[in-house]
């Protein structure tokens, strides 16, 4: 049971295009904040401005949007601890470091990137750990002066207490980090500006955040936090530490966690591909999460209610793209046909479109939509499924063509177009005109209608061929069959 009440937060960096993962880490924040009726907080950790951009911060804003996440503090909303922007709260994170300094939990290092190595090495060499030795901890005014007359710059590290460090995580229960593999690390660089190490934590406590749910690859990081909360509390600075949990990662191809620089991690593609936000995030949550062993098809709004952080799984998680498209697709499937034609529209234009767009109709395509809405994985796939009702002549798939075009397909062609010619158009009379012209030359009906298919719509694989021809016309479906045929003479 959570005491209430949550306070979690969602910080991403403005650099490049947000990933599957930080939209993972995002969803898991958000659904346990709704669930448990608590706050979230949306912060953008901007202090790396080599990085960082404008051009990405709103990208973020605009990604959040479409996802549906809803933001109790944080960009365009405000709140009581603003501003939410870590590069417009410098003079907050000096002065903690002031108060660290001050206190004695942190001290100036004025050791040099080659003495650093050097030692480093050593330890290595004689099997101990290597991380910083506690070189500057202890130094004296006559040592601190005599560095500085040399004109040595110094970053503030944080003194690591000299203990074992424990702390319950939410996912991976009681884990216990030993003081020589958390050495004293740096908060503050040599030019004055704060590392994450400071600031991440010194935002949380000022924010009040009581829950902390993030990526596995931070887990190292938390006995740092731990100790550095204590001090803040100590300070008077945070009124308590916040409880742990940390995510599985999600891993790609080669068993290696996803990286930014993997295709299938870019939130663009699927925004470009049709993904509907629904199944993204349906498909997301399963990533370290289920509902129900056997359920897999989920709203966001029976995500929310059953999430339970304790559910989510420690292991990491592998993305399957076919998965998410199989999910994807279920999602599409319980539109309602008005949502799914209006959904459809980008892909019906230019740049994605290849007819004029004095081509299109809508009234065809309102007519293809429910047979459309069955076939399609993502909605980008409507233009290929579609693009036979609104180009001037089928984009005919060659592949398709030497296919379904064998020995005697003419002569079918023929006995076709003039049952075609004088059936009823409505969909069952098409499909008996074509049967019945198969029958006539010894083919069952899918084979005869193999041919038709392709003259009509160009490819062996669409639609229903008959409600396609139905809607298609007799005068456009008659002549593509005349042309079918005027290219197998030609042949």
């Amino acid at each position: 049971m959570v005491n209430a009440p949550v306070r979690v937060r969602f910080c991403p960096s403005p650099t490049g295009n947000p990933h599957v993962g930080l939209v993972r880490t995002a969803l898991f924040n958000w659904a346990f904040a709704r669930h448990h009726g608590g706050t979230l907080v949306f912060r953008i950790e901007d202090t790396d401005a080599a990085r960082d951009s404008e051009e990405s911060y709103n990208q973020l804003l605009e990604s959040m949007r479409w996802l549906g996440f809803d933001w109790d503090e944080g960009p365009e909303v405000g709140g009581p601890h603003a501003p939410y922007r870590q590069s417009q709260r410098m003079d907050i994170y000096k002065d903690v470091a002031e108060k660290l300094l001050t206190g004695g939990y942190a001290y100036h290092c004025y050791c040099t990137t080659e003495e650093l190595d050097t030692r480093r090495d050593a330890a290595r060499a004689a099997g101990k750990p290597s991380g910083y030795d506690g070189h500057c901890r202890e130094l004296s005014a006559e040592q601190i002066a005599a560095y500085e007359a040399e004109g040595r710059t110094s970053i503030v590290r944080f003194r690591m207490p000299d203990e074992a460090l424990t702390f319950t995580d939410l996912v991976r229960g009681e884990l216990t980090f030993q003081p020589e593999n958390v050495p004293d690390y740096g908060i503050v660089r040599a030019n004055g500006a704060p590392l994450y190490t400071l600031v991440n934590p010194v935002d949380d406590a000022l924010m009040e955040i009581t829950h902390v749910l993030r990526g596995e690859d931070l887990l190292s990081s938390t006995p740092r936090q731990l100790a550095l909360y204590k001090a803040l509390i100590e300070l008077g600075i945070a009124k308590g530490t916040p409880a742990f949990g940390h995510l599985p990662y999600v891993m790609g191809e080669g068993n290696k966690k996803l990286s930014k620089r993997d295709p299938q991690a870019s939130l663009n593609l699927y925004r470009e591909r049709g993904f509907l936000p629904e199944g993204l995030l349906n498909y997301l949550s399963l990533l370290g999460w289920s509902i129900a062993e056997d359920r897999d098809i989920f709203s966001v709004e029976e995500m929310v209610a059953a999430f339970d952080i304790k559910d989510v799984n420690a292991n990491p998680a592998r993305f399957d793209l076919k998965k998410c498209e199989h999910i994807n697709a279920e999602h599409i499937r319980k539109l309602d046909v008005k949502t799914f034609t209006e959904a459809c529209g980008p892909w019906l234009k230019a740049p994605f479109a290849p007819w004029a767009p004095e081509s299109f109709d809508a009234d065809r395509f309102a007519a293809i939509a429910p047979y459309a809405q069955t076939r399609v994985t993502v909605l980008s796939d409507i233009t290929a499924n579609v693009d036979f009702l609104f180009l001037d002549e089928p984009a005919t798939d060659e592949a398709s063509w030497a296919k379904a075009m064998k020995e005697g397909s003419d002569a079918l062609l023929i006995t076709a177009r003039a049952n075609l010619a004088a059936a009823e158009w409505n969909a069952d009379a098409l499909k008996n005109a074509i049967l019945t012209a198969g029958e006539e030359h010894g083919l069952k009906l899918g084979k005869a209608q193999a041919p038709v298919r392709v003259a009509v719509t160009g490819r062996t694989i669409g639609l229903p061929l008959f409600e396609s021809l139905e809607i298609l016309g007799r005068e456009k479906t008659i002549a593509r069959i005349d042309a079918a045929l005027a290219r197998l003479a030609a042949a």
